[in-house]
């Protein structure tokens, strides 16, 4: 019987590993990596993180979508949705003849295009247990890209809905990965999950935890955050956290140790192990780029560029970290930089549209810091640097050795 569940690649690395370095390979990243992680250019003084861009998951999501359509040349190459979120990498695959499969306006992805003959590609962030059965019974060939820190939350999340406890997401309720995460609870009878996006909904849900606040209310309150049928009276006596790869590690594990903190108040120390369970599902790669943005902003910086899809949870939450301690510019890519105008278009950390800001560079000597979400690919933010040097008149060719 022919195979059509692929995970592991197709070894084919060595016939896309071309194309890669032609779409996303930066020179001017290089020379600044091979530079200390510095670079000089006039009076601008450009600083990278000591990590950024590409994880290893998203490395591996590409390269498999770049074997797919190498695999399977005759055959109609679907997605669904984005790969990663990056508007970049989605339009070199869909150049290449990959359809994009859409969410329909009530909610789910609309497969009816898809037919047994067909190739349809998972994300990195990979698709909730409904929709990948839905694709199981198409018969199509599936490619499974799906991040293995991902599969890792899965793991927890699946334990803890086996065992009756209910899963406790710190996410986003309509990112691609908290729906695929959460749906994982349904493979078995009575699995329920509970999606925080933030310290403030994990208070309230202690508050309801330790005795205070009503059912009407707390159901009012998180109907669009909770799986269907749950009641906070029985599904909160027994939770695990979890949480959404992307999110920021500091509040994860804070919301975590909230969380346990109610639960001993409610049940009792001796009884936690009945009531409360958590595991570190905190992604190495968000934590290690995170971490070094903290390197970077604890230095002496005028201001900070994140590079990266203004829907990339991970690069998000770096702008966030940075913001507090220097001026951040989260931009998309280089375009986002008129270096003849001198002036910027940029998402302010909180905000759901763009700004644009005149004479963004301030005069004389900068220090600039520069880091990009996972999802970003080496040669935007080459571009960024090298757009930000020409708004002072400056060129990179002889630093690149062009």
């Amino acid at each position: 019987m022919e195979q059509t569940y692929f995970r592991k690649g197709f070894g084919l690395k060595g016939a896309i590993e071309g194309a890669l370095a032609a779409d996303y390979h930066s020179r001017v990243v290089d020379a600044i990596r091979g530079a200390g992680y510095e670079l000089v250019v006039g009076d601008l003084t450009f600083k990278l993180a000591g990590e950024f861009g590409f994880c290893y998951g998203v490395d591996r999501a590409v390269e498999y979508a770049y074997e797919t359509r190498t695999k399977f040349p005759a055959k109609r190459v679907f997605l669904v949705g984005e790969i990663i979120h990056n508007p970049h990498v989605n339009s070199k695959l869909t150049s290449m003849g990959v359809q994009i499969l859409l969410r329909k306006p009530e909610g789910d992805f609309d497969f009816g295009a898809v037919t047994p003959d067909d190739v349809v590609i998972l994300p990195a962030f990979g698709v909730t247990v409904q929709d990948f059965e839905r694709l199981r019974a198409i018969g199509c060939v599936l490619v499974d890209t799906t991040c293995g820190s991902v599969l890792n939350v899965w793991k927890r999340v699946d334990s803890y809905a086996r065992d009756g406890f209910t899963a406790v997401i710190h996410g986003k309720s309509y990112h691609e990965e908290t729906k695929a995460t959460s749906s994982q609870v349904t493979k078995y009878p009575g699995g329920k999950y509970l999606v925080v996006r933030d310290m403030a909904e994990a208070r309230e849900v202690c508050e309801y935890i330790e005795g205070r606040g009503t059912r009407d209310a707390f159901l009012r309150r998180f109907s669009h955050e909770v799986s269907p049928g749950f009641d906070p009276e029985h599904d909160l006596v027994r939770v695990g956290v979890a949480n959404q790869t992307t999110m920021l590690s500091g509040e994860s594990l804070a919301i975590a140790a909230e969380l346990r903190r109610s639960m001993a108040k409610r049940y009792g120390e001796a009884a936690l192990a009945e009531h409360f369970r958590n595991f570190d599902t905190i992604c190495s790669a968000t934590q290690e780029r995170q971490d070094a943005v903290l390197k970077l902003i604890g230095g002496a910086l005028d201001l900070m560029v994140v590079i990266g899809g203004y829907n990339s949870s991970n690069t998000t939450h770096l702008a966030a970290i940075c913001q507090e301690k220097v001026a951040t510019f989260h931009i998309e890519d280089a375009s986002c930089i008129d270096a003849a105008a001198g002036t910027i278009r940029f998402r302010p950390v909180g905000a759901k549209v763009e700004q644009r800001r005149e004479a963004w560079l301030p005069r004389g000597p900068l220090t600039i810091g520069v880091t990009a979400g996972a999802s970003t690919p080496n040669n935007k933010i080459g571009e960024t640097i090298e757009r930000i040097a020409a708004t002072r008149g400056a060129l990179l060719g002889a630093v690149v050795g062009r």
